[in-house]
């Protein structure tokens, strides 16, 4: 999936969810180059839902982070899946 971010220096973030709900492949467009290299190994395999619990409400600037915005674009991916 590719998410459209809002208020972070990475104006994209895509990732892959495998059947299990685990998170793979989590790759920042733009950003600072050693937090979303950090985020992007440390979710590896993780389940979506412990992610979003570890990652939510995380700030940086503008009420947000890079790490908030992937917890904001993983429970619009589990929207869209359950509305299919």
């Amino acid at each position: 999936m590719k998410y459209k971010t809002n208020g972070v220096c990475a104006p994209f973030i895509d990732f892959d969810i495998d059947d299990e709900k685990r998170l793979h492949n989590v790759r920042f467009s733009g950003g600072c180059p050693g937090n979303r290299q950090a985020i992007s190994t440390l979710v590896e395999g993780m389940h979506v839902d412990e992610a979003i619990k570890k990652l939510e409400g995380i700030q940086c600037r503008n009420g947000t982070s890079c790490a908030d915005q992937l917890a904001k674009g993983l429970q619009k991916a589990l929207r869209e899946a359950t509305a299919k």
